[in-house]
């Protein structure tokens, strides 16, 4: 069994989101957790969903808690795991399951849409990178013989393109090893993990993206702050538990900085949860209110969950504007730059055949 969890890895937005909806279902249509897994087990399509099933179902026939069994199969993160067991403690589990899915989607739509964002634009790049070499390398090189030819040679711009295009011939190996790495570190910062926390850490440090990351810390408490009210956790354990979560440092200070605003010092009172939220700079002052509004309705969890949805479609009107932007610009630098490459040999070429003519 250790092999098999060897093998397996952590489960993706995506998965996890799947998983708790479906036992959310089951657990809403009065079934208990060891029955649903029996369920999806049943209903498993591929080989590594049984494999990730199996030690659950194992686990549960053995007398063992559900979460407890969650947490055996090592392929479900800390923070799902604590919040099953928070959920199974509290009577809420269903409702947490429900919950869980919800962040998951979310999650993952923020995701895709950071991955839509950054590949795009580097394919454009590239493929600028690509004409543009064609241009140096192998059209300047034709124009050059043609202005020997004509007894003259390149000038000025167009003989600089030219020096360059020998240069990368002539250091091709080395040009193509850096490529490659590029290439390499592209994957690493897309598709492995560390290398998306180093990239995530560096966005939102980058004062560019600042703010935009911003957003996403936002969202990303306000959906765990849902779960953790859904399941009736007290405001203190839930700051600990989306301190966790939001994995952004200038967050986890802000939430650092609302748990000294609601406790207070010896000079000053200790203000509450809803205003520190302002203060500290997690949310904005509506958001703020919103959310006092929500504790003295009894609905608080609801409201965070609304907080969370704004802040998605925040960020995909932000990715929208930034693609429609990026687009078109990448477009026409591209259309410029190439231009600017056959002007600079067309024109003077025209000049000397005028002069001939």
């Amino acid at each position: 069994m250790a092999d098999t969890k060897k093998k397996l890895k952590t489960l993706t937005n995506k998965e996890l989101a799947v998983f708790c909806d479906q036992m959310s279902m089951i657990l809403k249509a009065g079934q208990t957790p060891e029955a649903g897994i029996q369920l999806m087990l049943e209903d498993a399509a591929t080989e590594e969903a049984k494999l990730i099933l199996n030690p659950i179902a194992e686990t549960c026939n053995r007398g063992e808690s559900f979460p407890e069994a969650v947490k055996n199969a090592g392929v479900f993160p800390k923070y799902a795991v604590d919040m099953i067991e928070i959920g199974n403690t509290s009577g809420k589990l269903d409702e947490v399951l429900e919950s869980l899915a919800n962040h998951y989607n979310r999650e993952e739509s923020v995701a895709q849409a950071i991955k839509s964002a950054v590949t795009y634009p580097f394919l454009i790049v590239c493929m600028m990178l690509i004409v543009i070499l064609v241009l140096v390398i192998k059209v300047l090189p034709i124009f050059q013989q043609v202005f020997v030819q004509l007894g003259t040679e390149m000038t000025g711009f167009s003989k600089g393109l030219l020096n360059f295009g020998n240069t990368l011939t002539t250091y091709s190996v080395a040009f193509i090893v850096l490529l490659i790495v590029i290439a390499a570190l592209f994957v690493f910062f897309m598709k492995v993990p560390a290398g998306k926390k180093l990239f995530s850490k560096f966005c939102s440090t980058f004062p560019l993206t600042k703010s935009f990351y911003d957003k996403i810390a936002s969202g990303r408490f306000a959906s765990g702050m849902a779960i953790m009210k859904a399941a009736g956790l007290d405001t203190d354990t839930s700051l600990d538990l989306a301190e966790q979560l939001v994995d952004n440092p200038a967050m986890v200070a802000k939430i650092k900085e609302c748990r000294k605003l609601m406790e207070g010092s010896e000079d000053t009172p200790g203000i509450s949860f809803s205003e520190s939220l302002a203060k500290a700079g997690i949310f904005s002052a509506m958001y703020s209110k919103m959310v006092n509004i929500g504790f003295k309705s009894g609905s608080v969890d609801k409201v965070f969950k609304k907080i969370a949805d704004s802040y998605d479609e925040e960020i995909d009107n932000s990715m929208s504007n930034m693609i429609s932007i990026l687009e078109p610009t990448l477009v026409i630098i591209l259309s410029i730059v190439v231009c600017l490459i056959l002007l600079s040999v067309i024109m003077p070429l025209m000049g000397i055949m005028s002069s001939i003519g």
